[in-house]
C-alpha cells in the first residue's frame, strides 16, 4: 500500500495549521476580541513622543494604546508601518523609510503568501489520490513559502532593530511572543508540508516501478505471447522418412 495518502494528509494538516496562525497574527489589531486583542509586533515606552501614549503596540493595522493588557485600536489602517518617526509626528524618536517600507511591504507578502497557502490546501486534497496532485501542491506550498519567509524575515528585520533603538534612548519595547511565534510557526509548517508533498508524490512513483518489475511489465488480461516457434511441433523422424524416401 503506498504511503502516498497518510503523507498527503498531514501536509494538510500543516498547512491548515500554517494558515490558522497567519490569520491570527493578520487580525490581531483589526478584531477587537480576546485573545487576538493581546498579539502585537512590538511594545514600547513612547511616553512623551508627540501625540502617543504611555504604552504603543504596532500591528498590521495600527499603533495601539494598552488598556487592561489589551489592544486599544480606536482607528484601522491596512499596512500600517512601524515608523515612530511618522506615527508620532515627532522628531524625537527615530523612524526612516527604511522601517516604513519593510513593515508595508510584509502586509502585501503575508496577503500573498495566504492565498496561495490556501491554494495549496484546496488542491492538496487531489494528492490524496493521486501523484499530480502531491507535485502540484508542493509547487503551490513552495510559492506560499517563498512569500511567507520574506514576511517573517522583514518582521524579524524591522521590529527587533526598532526594540533595540527604542532600548538604545533608554525607553523599555519588547517584541510579541504570539506574532513572532505565529509567523516562524507557520513558516516551518509550509516547509514540512511542502517537503512531505514531494516524499509522497515520489514515493508513489517508486512503488508504481517497483511493482512493474515485479510483473514483469504484463497486463492483468492481456494475453502473454508465446515463445515457441511454428517450426517446433514438426516432427523431425517424419522429416527424415520423407526425405530419405525422396532420394530412393
Amino acid at each position: 500500500m503506498t504511503p502516498r495518502p497518510a503523507l498527503a494528509f498531514v501536509s494538510l494538516i500543516l498547512i491548515a495549521g500554517a494558515i490558522l496562525l497567519i490569520l491570527l497574527t493578520l487580525i490581531a489589531g483589526g478584531v477587537d476580541k480576546d485573545p487576538v486583542n493581546r498579539f502585537f509586533f512590538l511594545e514600547a515606552d513612547t511616553s512623551g513622543l508627540g501625540n502617543a501614549r504611555a504604552l504603543t503596540r504596532w500591528t498590521f493595522w495600527n499603533a495601539c494604546s494598552v488598556v487592561n493588557g489589551r489592544n486599544d485600536c480606536p482607528k484601522v489602517h491596512a499596512a500600517y508601518p512601524f515608523d515612530p518617526h511618522r506615527n508620532f509626528n515627532t522628531d524625537a524618536i527615530f523612524g526612516g523609510s527604511r522601517y516604513y517600507l519593510e513593515t508595508r511591504f510584509m502586509f502585501a507578502f503575508v496577503l500573498i503568501g495566504l492565498f496561495f497557502a490556501v491554494c495549496s490546501l484546496l488542491l492538496g486534497l487531489l494528492a490524496l489520490c493521486s501523484r499530480i496532485g502531491s507535485f502540484l501542491s508542493s509547487a503551490l506550498c513552495s510559492v506560499a513559502l517563498f512569500f511567507q519567509l520574506i514576511t517573517a524575515a522583514l518582521m524579524t528585520a524591522a521590529y527587533v532593530k526598532g526594540r533595540d533603538a527604542f532600548r538604545a534612548v533608554g525607553r523599555t519595547a519588547r517584541l510579541g511572543r504570539y506574532n513572532f511565534g505565529f509567523m516562524w510557526a507557520a513558516t516551518a509548517c509550509l516547509f514540512l508540508a511542502m517537503v512531505l508533498f514531494c516524499v509522497a508524490g515520489a514515493t508513489s512513483r517508486s512503488q508504481s516501478k517497483t511493482y512493474t518489475k515485479r510483473t514483469g511489465g504484463r497486463k492483468f488480461f492481456g494475453r502473454k505471447k508465446s515463445t515457441r516457434s511454428r517450426g517446433s511441433f514438426i516432427d523431425p523422424e517424419r522429416n527424415r522418412r520423407i526425405s530419405k524416401d525422396d532420394y530412393s
